[in-house]
């Protein structure tokens, strides 16, 4: 199970983590992946954390058709425009050419806002407020496990609101969520902020973004949450009797996480070993395993890891019980899947009572008495989790540069990469050329930028704020 190093080659060093410790494999359709339960344990653990977030702000889970009828696409100019090169599109439909072609949907705005137009009657059906978790098709030319594939797992989140203030309360509380998911889950810390026009959701008035810093120095968009204003309620006639009983034209919001976050997991937390799980993301929490000897009794240590396990209930945990394996097979499969605590059990543990524990993500072994394992496995769990976290934060920190100079601007994305706050005068043709000439572009201005004088970093007029620049997957 040997992996590249992944300080020598870190795209080789990815790929073999994702493959070797069973989160995914491709696919015979080029292209796609196929998630394994490894990895789809991971996005299932995603799916109930972010459920208790949305559900907490009164949000459904309800589904909607995986085919649009390409009129519904078409009514929103700026929507068509922004996808019509990644859309996959049905003519043929039980071998007959179809009357109007079907597009296997990109995101799901037009399908469901064509359903929330025949729904919405009065300001008493204010706010609908619905995601769906499902799969999404983008037709990617290059394609990279979890971080870029043609078809990949997501929620998104749908809402209509009476006012507009309600719509943008709607876009910060999810991207609150976002923000809490992935510092408290996925223990990646990261920066928040509005997207430029040009990066921002086709069809959108605003982007809201959560951007994390990956080991290699780019830049990983997290999430987004779009304040929508009117633009899909005028397309698709969507109206309601206020309270004044006028003619009153909705706000909307979108809002959405994917699987391309489990990539940003794998490059955050993992080292040369394999992959390295958040406690709380983790499908196994702890791995017990018995240290067999053929000249002993394996019955009486047996039960005491299965005794063991019981006692340990609370969290998720396993008994590597197999009888064909070496122990060290076992420590480096489980180092490899990423398992937060290893518990080993021989006859010395038997006989003092004393368990050796080890932590993944520093290597470090210690004795814990069997008396208060329990107490202490979620003592050590919840330390893993934050120093993870801290991790992350020091990084982030470390790797976030104040650039006033474009030489120096240049310098830095040619070598060591990160984030870099810098002056820009918000021209896109500016954005264009930083893109074209360092492969670096706008992340977000972040929502604690400060207003300050400073000349743009590219053309040298006037700017008001740093922007965050970094090359990106």
């Amino acid at each position: 199970m040997k992996i590249a190093k992944k300080k020598d080659d870190f795209s080789k060093w990815y790929t073999d983590v994702v493959l070797k410790a069973d989160l995914a494999d491709y696919s015979p359709v080029k292209g796609c992946m196929v998630i394994k339960p490894n990895g789809y344990a991971v996005w299932e653990r995603v799916q109930e954390a972010f459920n208790v977030m949305m559900k907490s702000g009164n949000v459904e889970n309800a589904y909607f058709p995986l085919f649009i009828p390409e009129s519904l696409l078409n009514k929103e100019k700026a929507h068509v425009e922004g996808f019509s090169p990644e859309l996959a599109v049905v003519t043929i439909g039980g071998g007959e050419k179809l009357k109007e072609k079907l597009i296997v949907r990109p995101t799901s705005e037009t399908i469901m806002y064509a359903m929330y137009s025949k729904w919405l009657k009065s300001w008493r059906d204010l706010p609908i407020l619905i995601n769906q978790w499902n799969n999404v098709v983008r037709w990617e030319k290059r394609t990279y496990l979890f971080l870029r594939t043609m078809e990949f797992l997501w929620q998104e989140g749908h809402t209509v609101h009476e006012t507009h203030k309600g719509a943008l309360d709607m876009v910060y509380s999810a991207l609150g969520w976002y923000k809490n998911l992935y510092q408290d889950f996925y223990a990646i810390d990261g920066i928040s902020g509005i997207k430029s026009k040009s990066e921002k959701f086709a069809g959108a008035e605003m982007t809201t973004t959560y951007e994390m810093l990956m080991p290699d120095g780019k830049a990983l968009q997290g999430c987004t949450s779009h304040d929508l204003g009117q633009n899909f309620a005028k397309v698709f006639d969507m109206k309601f009797a206020d309270r004044n009983g006028k003619t009153g034209i909705p706000w909307q919001t979108s809002w959405g996480v994917s699987t391309r976050s489990i990539g940003a997991l794998v490059m955050t937390h993992g080292d040369d070993n394999g992959l390295v799980l958040p406690p709380k993301l983790a499908p196994t929490q702890i791995i017990i395993i018995p240290i067999f000897k053929k000249s002993s009794n394996n019955e009486k240590l047996l039960k005491f890891c299965f005794k063991l396990k019981e006692s340990l209930k609370a969290f998720r945990v396993k008994v590597d019980d197999r009888e064909d394996q070496s122990v060290g097979w076992k420590y480096n499969q489980w180092e490899l899947r990423g398992v937060p605590v290893r518990i080993e059990i021989g006859e010395e543990e038997l006989k003092t009572g004393k368990l050796a524990v080890v932590r993944r993500d520093k290597n470090e072994k210690s004795t814990i008495s069997n008396k208060k394992v329990e107490e202490g496995m979620a003592n050590l769990l919840e330390k893993i989790q934050k120093d993870m976290f801290d991790k992350t934060r020091r990084f982030l920190k470390e790797n976030t540069r104040v650039v006033d100079d474009y030489s120096d601007f240049k310098q830095i994305m040619s070598t060591k990469r990160g984030f870099l706050k810098a002056f820009w005068c918000e021209d896109p043709d500016c954005e264009l050329k930083i893109k074209e000439e360092t492969k670096a572009s706008t992340r977000c201005l972040p929502f604690n930028s400060k207003v300050e004088k400073g000349k743009c970093i590219y053309c040298g007029r006037k700017a008001s704020q740093r922007w965050i620049f970094a090359q990106a997957y």
